[in-house]
């Protein structure tokens, strides 16, 4: 018996160093190290192109229908110098209207992707590429926020030729910030609701019964200061008021909540929904079955 080691052939050594990098590894080991930037901006642009391409309907028509809001609460309401903590009815209901707009178009967005992947049967599109699931909740994600400002912008720019209507940015960086924290809440709930959804229907029952209310009852069109103690007291346990409230501080400078609390509870609320979408994405529930 040979108890000499076997030698590799130089010539099969050559060829195993110049065979392609996925090809010299073991099995289940990674090739991409970090962060695949590529892929994540790949993704990210394949999302925007795609609410893009229909932005008549994703972007405008949004901008619209918060204008015909605005047009009939003011007509309805705003009459006769009507004001709201000082402010005029129209000024004051503006801010709200416009990151409205933004969070349900947000959800709409994130709730979409994986949705119609699994109806259609090709979410494969979005699990075969090298993405880690921390950068596929980026790209989704990064998607949805991106209309949202987007749509955030095209009801500003309308309100701004709207007679009677002041949208002056007084505060901009509590502006972006809950308009971002906002954004990033939706887009996770979205993002949430298209793994658990396996048809339009439960998608349109969250966005019926969750999403709309909670956005109308959160203090859009009047101040909570108005209400009883007990509705006070259910609509400050409600995330969407804080988003609200703090919005129209950076147009108005006023607010009916404590804007403190309401950055700090958005932000440990959206790590928490990135950790349950990271959790339920990586154990591959309702996905990979």
């Amino acid at each position: 018996m040979n108890s000499q080691p076997q030698q590799t052939p130089a010539h099969s050594q050559a060829k195993t160093d110049q065979a392609p990098l996925w090809l010299r590894n073991e099995p289940g080991v990674p090739v991409l190290s970090g962060v695949n930037w590529v892929g994540l901006k790949t993704l990210y642009i394949k999302e925007v192109r795609r609410f893009f391409k229909v932005q008549m309907q994703t972007v405008w028509a949004p901008a619209i229908t918060t204008m015909l809001y605005l047009a009939i609460f003011t007509v309805a309401l705003g009459r006769g110098g009507r004001t709201v903590m000082g402010v005029p009815f129209a000024d004051f209901i503006a801010p709200g209207l416009i990151v409205m707009a933004m969070l349900q178009n947000a959800f709409a967005n994130a709730s979409f992707s994986l949705l119609v992947g699994k109806m259609q049967g090709n979410i494969v599109d979005y699990l075969l590429p090298p993405l880690s699931t921390g950068e596929l909740i980026a790209g989704l994600v990064g998607a949805a926020v991106t209309r949202a400002f987007l749509v955030g912008a095209a009801v500003w720019l309308v309100m701004l030729l709207w007679p009677g209507v002041s949208v002056t940015i007084r505060e901009p960086l509590w502006l972006l910030w809950f308009g971002l924290m906002g954004a990033l809440m939706l887009a996770f709930l979205g993002l949430l609701t298209s793994i658990w959804a396996d048809k339009f229907d439960h998608a349109a029952a969250v966005t019926n019964f969750v999403v709309t209310p909670l956005s109308l009852l959160s203090g859009t069109f009047y101040s909570v200061e108005q209400l009883s103690p007990t509705f006070r007291a259910i609509s400050h346990a409600n995330p969407f008021f804080y988003v609200i409230s703090g919005f129209r501080h950076g147009f108005l400078g006023v607010t009916d909540s404590p804007l403190a609390v309401g950055a700090i509870g958005l932000l440990l609320l959206n790590i928490l929904l990135w950790g349950l979408c990271y959790v339920l994405l990586r154990s591959g529930w309702k996905i990979k079955n």
